[in-house]
């Protein structure tokens, strides 16, 4: 997607991380510990960070994952967004423990003197508010029109806080279903500047979570729409983050680092490929940051079909055939591996280009 085609947006600070505009769009996840056990909070978020996650929520279900913040916020390094639903007392809470932003819920915040309570205090500690609405929890209007809901719900909420003279704010409208997500950042994008964070909402477990995320936030996203995202799906954290950031490579719209090719595997494939490519996945994983200026390519393909071709493309390929593998280095033939060797030539390599690289850069 061309920088240019990118909705313009109003920037929202996240602490220290940019939301909307030019800014590169961020990927976020929600922990799934309960935020009170701050031991094990921060060995999530750490784990999402080592994982590539911009920005982490957490749930504040009661006035002790409130107080957990400011125990969990000195161990981290990414910003903390708390997660708020009913009790706008805990919004309080959270600001005053360091929260770096808060998620609210139209559906279940809807007093006027709550809204001036949680906007004083945003404006004191300088906290952004994204306004988080759910197709569940929306109020339900004549004809069931569920993006007119959702839009209209965003609307008025967003009106009530810039008629109190705060307009450092998120948006997102989220359902389980893909299309009307979709239409619903549409219409909302006509309507409004404001950043948007994106998301297909109760998608369950992963492969159905994949599906719909990458369908949903991808289609936005080539249209110019969504500044963050979180893949929601029943399972672990790293899961989201990963799909997440797949989905942005897809896109163009983030460097994977280490981009690996690999045939889908048919009759003709002369060894068993899926195995080996993820273990290439897990042990080229840690290298992946070293390749910030363009991904490098690496291709395992496991015929000679297509293999070749594809391995010439590709910065460091192999291509298998007759029980050998043909290596294939920037286009050119280097010499031929046998299967156990494999991992190991690869890793080389790759380190090869990691060091050729540190060079060109000092």
């Amino acid at each position: 997607m061309q920088d240019n085609l990118r909705r313009k947006t109003r920037t929202v600070m996240v602490r220290d991380v940019a939301i909307g505009s030019d800014a590169p769009i961020s990927v976020q996840s929600m922990t799934k510990t309960d935020t009170a056990d701050v031991n094990a909070t921060v060995r999530q978020i750490r784990q999402l960070e080592r994982c590539g996650c911009d920005i982490i929520r957490v749930a504040v279900l009661n006035h002790n994952a409130a107080l957990a913040i400011g125990k969990i916020k000195p161990r981290i390094h990414i910003p903390l967004v708390a997660d708020i639903h009913f009790d706008h007392t805990l919004a309080l809470r959270a600001m005053e423990q360091g929260a770096d932003k808060i998620r609210l819920n139209p559906g279940n915040i809807r007093k006027p003197q709550h809204i001036e309570a949680i906007l004083a205090a945003a404006r004191h500690y300088r906290v952004p508010i994204r306004i988080g609405v759910n197709s569940g929890s929306v109020p339900r209007r004549r004809g069931h029109d569920l993006v007119r809901d959702i839009t209209r719900a965003a609307q008025e909420y967003v009106a009530a806080f810039r008629k109190r003279g705060f307009d450092q704010i998120v948006l997102s409208l989220k359902t389980p279903d893909v299309r009307t997500t979709i239409e619903s950042y549409r219409r909302m994008a006509e309507l409004t500047d404001l950043p948007f964070h994106l998301g297909v909402t109760a998608t369950g477990l992963a492969e159905q979570a994949t599906v719909k995320s990458s369908i949903g936030i991808g289609a936005l996203l080539l249209e110019g729409i969504g500044d963050t995202l979180r893949v929601s799906l029943s399972g672990e954290a790293r899961e989201e983050v990963r799909i997440g950031l797949a989905i942005l490579a897809a896109v163009g719209l983030r460097n994977p680092g280490i981009e690996i090719i690999a045939c889908p595997t048919c009759g003709r494939c002369s060894l068993d490929l899926v195995p080996l490519v993820k273990q290439v996945e897990r042990r080229l994983w840690p290298l992946r940051q070293h390749f910030t200026r363009r991904p490098l390519r690496v291709a395992i393909m496991g015929c000679v079909v297509n293999g070749p071709g594809e391995a010439q493309d590709a910065d460091i390929g192999i291509a298998w055939g007759k029980g050998r593998g043909i290596l294939f280095k920037q286009g050119k033939k280097m010499r031929t591996v046998n299967k156990d060797e494999l991992l190991d030539v690869l890793y080389a390599e790759v380190r090869n280009e990691m060091d050729a690289v540190s060079s060109s850069h000092a």
